[in-house]
């Protein structure tokens, strides 16, 4: 028998808002509340709420502490100010993708600096064992750098504000100014309402989404009764509760990659287009050497965006990609999107295949469907529409 699904802080509140309830990655989560369509036009158009208590929350902290995130992680740590948030990845020995998360650094009420990596719900078990497997060899080797992490996950909750109205939802809420916060910047925050009773969070300007957004971290206790002030609140904006479904369809109109479909350990950087969050100078980290390699090496597939006709089947993970009567590739994730109105997917095939502008095929059961390249993201908040 299986682990006994898990429940977020706001279980509650979905089950009791109609919210149709889905085991994913180990919790038991909403997928939607109302239709899927109407809440990613929501979170285009106004503003939405996603629980997203179930991801990973790591804590690190102590005088060694940044120096082993920046021997775990891809991206660099040592030269992070105080509030800065960055996207990274975690690869295995032969640079395959463990996960990918982000890292911030805030600092505790003394004062003293700490790192918060946020991991995906599926993964977290498999990065906890990773980081336990590599900590008592750095302790060995550098005594008097100690560090101190806990996985925080089920103490806290997490809540997404997201859509061009989540600074006029979110202000009235929290003592920082959210108009002046930069993109992948976070504080640590007071949360302005009695729900709170005097506990604060950590906000966050990020997103998985394509739109403006926050991402309020706070405690669990907390959780539902300022989730409900925020849903209030919204009332006059159109907010909304969004669930799974959503989500997924507004992060792969923004060509945002999910692990499981376009991140996996058979998958490195550079074939997923994350090159961007490899620095390979400096600190050695696992998968340093043979992504070193990988790099200066032709590519044998990338990830690209297609789009197919409007009125067209939508293609899903595993369909075939075809180029010339011969499978050249394969759909890792496909959608009608709702802001396009066309179904789009991403997927691998080799470099020769990749340009934009390409005419490919995908086979959806049987049937060819026309497809062409384009550039991702298919959808960008700066972006016009076609």
């Amino acid at each position: 028998m299986g682990a006994t699904p898990l429940k977020t802080p706001l279980y509650d509140w979905h089950v009791s808002h109609s919210g149709r309830m889905v085991d994913f990655a180990g919790w038991i989560m909403p997928v939607q509340f109302t239709s899927i369509i109407d809440e990613h036009n929501a979170v285009r158009a106004a503003v939405g709420l996603a629980d997203i208590s179930h991801m990973g929350r790591l804590r690190f902290e102590g005088p060694g502490a940044g120096v082993f995130l920046a021997e775990l992680l891809t991206r660099r740590v040592a030269d992070m100010e105080l509030g800065q948030i960055r996207y990274s990845l975690v690869t295995n020995d032969e640079g395959g993708i463990l996960d990918d998360v982000l890292v911030g650094q805030y600092h505790n009420s003394h004062g003293q600096p700490f790192f918060m990596v946020v991991v995906n719900a599926g993964n977290r078990a498999k990065i906890v064992d990773w980081i336990a497997d590599h900590l008592p060899k750095q302790r060995a080797e550098r005594p008097g750098e100690e560090i101190i992490w806990n996985d925080v996950s089920r103490l806290w909750a997490m809540i997404a504000i997201q859509g061009p109205r989540s600074v006029e939802l979110l202000q009235p809420l929290v003592d920082a100014d959210l108009k002046s916060m930069k993109y992948y910047r976070g504080a640590q925050v007071g949360i302005l309402h009695p729900a709170a009773k005097r506990q604060g969070g950590i906000i966050s300007r990020t997103g998985y989404t394509g739109e403006d957004g926050f991402e309020l971290s706070l405690g669990a206790g907390i959780a539902q009764g300022v989730w409900e002030v925020l849903m209030e609140l919204g009332k006059p904006l159109g907010v909304v509760p969004a669930g799974l479904g959503a989500r997924d369809t507004l992060r792969l109109e923004a060509g945002m990659p999910l692990y499981g479909h376009e991140l996996s350990e058979e998958i490195n950087p550079f074939q997923a287009g994350l090159g961007f969050a490899c620095h390979l100078e400096g600190y050695d980290f696992p998968g340093r050497n043979a992504l070193l390699k990988i790099k200066n090496s032709p590519l044998d597939k990338v990830r690209i965006g297609l789009e197919i006709p409007a009125g067209r089947r939508s293609p899903r993970q595993g369909c075939p990609i075809i180029a010339g009567g011969k499978p050249v590739g394969e759909v890792t994730s496909g959608t009608h999107s709702p802001t396009l109105g066309r179904p789009i997917a991403m997927g691998y095939v080799p470099p020769e295949h990749a340009q934009t502008g390409t005419k490919l095929q995908i086979d959806i059961r049987g049937r060819m469907e026309d497809a062409e390249v384009v550039e991702l993201p298919f959808y960008g908040r700066n972006k016009k529409k076609k």
